[in-house]
Formats: structure tokens, C-alpha cells, sequence
């Protein structure tokens, strides 16, 4: 099954990526244009160096006794800006140099202006009707270090932006998808027996279509499961009263029958009629199923109805009914009495059928609001348990029935947000058949 996709998580990590990208493109086109101003004022201080140094070392040439002999003085507080610097004469003789310095700075024969090499930028003026030219010096790695420095600074404010953006864009997102989660909510908190209209006002204009088309859809679904109720409840109701007058009038012709063939044949009409007038009723109970009347709107007492379905049955049934109720001695629960003694009647009824002969039927309520019935019998293979809910599903018992029983409960429960669970063995036990049902409990104080 392929993964779903959170809207809300897209716009907030694709908003922050876009924004860290839009950062890194803007920083490097910065430091580019820095770079290149950083060039121009390096370039400018070069020249205003190499004014104030030229004329100091045309002095000192000319008051030297030894006019060729090179001479090592003081940089005149260069080196704090990392520029070395050198005088030569027309003919390439070193007159004049600054501390520390390097043979490999500067070229064989001064060139005046600006120059670059591998390591270092020079800037070269000359003086004296170009008879004393002077070379200024600064290495490349002193510009490099300024731009990385200046890169740095426009890079380092990303380390606060980046989780600030993160929670601010999702704090955002999340206020702007706020109708659309509250519409997500109201999805998944409805039931199969709420098929009633979603509201939508507080939705995007963007969505607002598919709401609509979604409530046009329900409504449709809701016309037509009505439909199909209505006319299986109206079947069965109708069904009822001339079943129960013709049934009455076999008996009759059955008991004024001589004995023979006749009585025979009144007998297994009989039979027909009873076994169709239990599927009526079977039809009736699954249409109460499929409706949407199966919540109450105050809490109702599980323990009360249940104990009024078992008395009932304990009247009719061949095998014994233990009926263990919760230690609270109440359990309370948002479902329609009706509705819980449908669910009730059929587990037990089915537990009767389906057990073992002359063994008990356990049915118990926890103080959980967990309904359980429990018979003895043969174990039932897992490839059947699966389908032991759908409608007109028999297992491998030979009693009569119509497969409706466990098909009526599993709607029901899906209907009041119940869980059903199916088991064979039964729990603690080698054998015997199992049906929970775990109802959310309500609170007695809204009675």
C-alpha cells in the first residue's frame, strides 16, 4: 500500500527548503559582489599606500651616500595591512625594500600598475621621470580570507533562521489548513450510520468543491441505503401478518387432518412457514441494523438489558446460560436498548444453535463494557472466521439458521463505533467458540 502524503508536512519542508535555497543563492551572489568590492577598496588602499611610501623612499635614495646599495627599513606600518613593498632603478638594482621580504613577490623588472600572480596582487608607480619605480605587495590568501570572512557573516544567521522559519511556517500552515483538518476530523469521527451532510464553511475556496461534491455523494449513498432499507423493513413487516395467518391455518388443517400423507405434508408446511417467518424477523432486525437509530441520547445500562435478554432466552433454551455481570453491578454505554438486545439476542441465540449439546452458553460483561459469549464446540477453521460476518455465511455446523446472525451484530457494532472480535478457540479454552464485543463506556452523570 503506497504511502499517503501529509499536505501540511509538503508546505512546510518545501517552503523551508525553498527559503534556505533562496538564502544560499542570494549569499552567494552577495559574496560575489562583495568580492568585487572587496578588490576595488584592497586595489584603492594599494594605491594610497604605495603615494604615501613613494616620495619617503625617493628621499631617502637621494640623501644616501651609496646611491645602488639596497637597503632593508622599516614598512612604514605596512605590514599590518600585509603589503610588502620594493624600489628599483631604471635598470632592475633593488634600492630600497621593506622587512621580510620574499624573492619570489615580485618579477625581474618592475611593471608599473596593476598585476596579479598566483600568490600575491602588485601595484607598481614609478617616479623621477621614471627612474625609481616602486612594487607593492599583498598576498592573494589576506583577500580570500577577508571575502570567506564576509561569506561567513551572511551564512551564519541561517543557523537561527532555519528552525525559527521551520516553526513559524508550521504554526502558519497549520492556522491556514485549520478548516481543512477540523473537515478531515469530521470524516473520520463519522460512523457507517451517519451519512449526514458535512459542514464546509470553514473550508478554502479551494476545497469547498470536492466538500460539495463529497455531501452531494453522501446524500445520494444515504437515498439509496434508505431505500433499500425501507423496502427490506416493509417486506418483512409485511410479510408478518399474512405468515402468521396462514401458519395458523395449517395448524388447524393439521390438526383436523386424519393421519397419513396429508398430515405429513401439513407438518413440513408448517415448518416452511415457521423457518419464513424467522428470516422475516431476521430481515427486520438487520434493517434496525442498517439504520441510523442505533446511538442513544443518554447513556443506557448494559448490564440492566442484558439481563433482561438472558431471563427471556433462559425460558426457551435447551442448554443453561451462565450470565456473569461486572462487579460495579452498572455499565453504561451511548447505544439504543433495541439495538443492544438485537446484538444480545442473536450471540446468544447462535451460541445455543451452534454449542456443543447440553453444555452452558458463558455470557459475560466486564466492567470494561466488553459483552462476551462463549459455547462449547468444534473448533472453527480461521479461513471461515474471516467470513463468519458477511450475510448468508454459514459455518460448518448443521443447525438450521441463515447466516444473518454474525452479519446483524458485526453492523450493529460498526454502526455504535464498537470493536468485534472473532474467536475459535475461545480464550483459556482447547475448544469452543468465542464473540466479544467492546463497547465505549459512557458516563452514568449525563443520565
Amino acid at each position: 500500500m503506497k504511502a499517503t502524503k501529509s499536505l501540511q508536512r509538503q508546505l512546510v519542508y518545501g517552503l523551508t527548503l525553498g527559503m534556505v535555497v533562496l538564502w544560499l543563492v542570494a549569499t552567494a551572489v552577495s559574496g560575489l559582489v562583495l568580492r568585487h568590492e572587496l578588490d576595488e577598496a584592497f586595489d584603492n588602499a594599494m594605491q594610497e599606500t604605495a603615494q604615501r611610501i613613494l616620495p619617503l623612499a625617493v628621499m631617502e635614495i637621494l640623501n644616501r651616500e651609496e646611491g645602488t646599495t639596497a637597503q632593508q627599513v622599516a614598512s612604514l606600518n605596512t605590514q599590518q595591512d600585509g603589503f610588502t613593498y620594493q624600489v628599483r632603478d631604471k635598470q632592475g638594482n633593488v634600492l630600497l625594500q621593506s622587512q621580510g621580504i620574499s624573492a619570489t613577490e615580485f618579477g625581474n623588472q618592475p611593471i608599473l600598475g596593476f598585476t596579479t600572480t598566483t600568490t600575491h596582487r602588485l601595484y607598481g608607480a614609478s617616479a623621477l621621470s621614471d627612474t625609481v619605480f616602486l612594487q607593492l605587495a599583498e598576498p592573494l590568501s589576506h583577500r580570500r580570507e577577508a571575502a570567506l570572512d564576509a561569506a561567513i557573516s551572511l551564512l551564519w544567521p541561517l543557523a537561527f533562521l532555519i528552525p525559527f522559519s521551520l516553526l513559524g511556517i508550521w504554526l502558519f500552515v497549520r492556522f491556514s489548513l485549520r478548516g481543512v483538518l477540523s473537515y478531515r476530523h469530521a470524516i473520520e469521527a463519522r460512523g457507517a450510520g451517519n451519512l449526514s451532510p458535512i459542514h464546509t464553511e470553514e473550508l478554502p475556496t479551494e476545497i469547498t468543491p470536492i466538500a460539495d461534491a463529497v455531501n452531494r455523494l453522501i446524500e445520494r449513498l444515504r437515498n439509496a441505503l434508505e431505500t433499500e432499507r425501507r423496502f427490506t423493513a416493509n417486506s418483512a413487516h409485511e410479510l408478518r401478518t399474512p405468515l402468521a395467518a396462514t401458519l395458523a391455518q395449517v395448524q388447524r388443517l393439521r390438526r383436523e387432518a386424519p393421519e397419513g400423507p396429508l398430515q405429513l405434508r401439513a407438518a413440513q408446511i408448517e415448518a416452511s412457514l415457521k423457518e419464513l417467518s424467522r428470516l422475516s424477523e431476521k430481515l427486520m432486525q438487520l434493517a434496525k441494523a442498517e439504520g441510523g437509530g442505533l446511538l442513544s441520547e443518554v447513556p443506557q445500562d448494559l448490564a440492566v438489558l442484558l439481563g433482561h435478554v438472558v431471563h427471556d432466552l433462559q425460558r426457551i433454551a435447551n442448554n443453561p446460560i451462565h450470565l456473569t455481570l461486572p462487579s460495579t453491578g452498572a455499565v453504561f454505554s451511548l447505544i439504543d436498548p433495541d439495538a443492544f438486545a438485537i446484538l444480545a439476542r442473536n450471540l446468544i441465540e447462535n451460541a445455543l444453535k451452534h454449542g456443543a449439546d447440553g453444555s452452558a452458553v458463558e455470557v459475560g460483561l466486564s466492567d470494561g463494557a466488553c459483552f462476551s459469549v462463549v459455547n462449547a464446540g468444534h473448533i472453527v477453521p480461521a479461513s471461515e472466521l474471516t467470513q463468519l460476518t458477511q450475510r448468508f455465511v454459514r459455518g460448518g455446523s448443521r443447525a438450521e439458521g441463515f447466516g444473518l446472525g454474525l452479519a446483524i451484530v458485526s453492523t450493529i457494532a460498526q454502526g455504535v463505533g464498537a470493536e468485534l472480535t472473532v474467536a475459535s478457540p475461545a480464550t483459556g479454552r482447547a475448544e469452543g467458540f468465542e464473540v466479544c464485543v467492546q463497547f465505549a463506556r459512557a458516563s452514568s452523570e449525563a443520565i
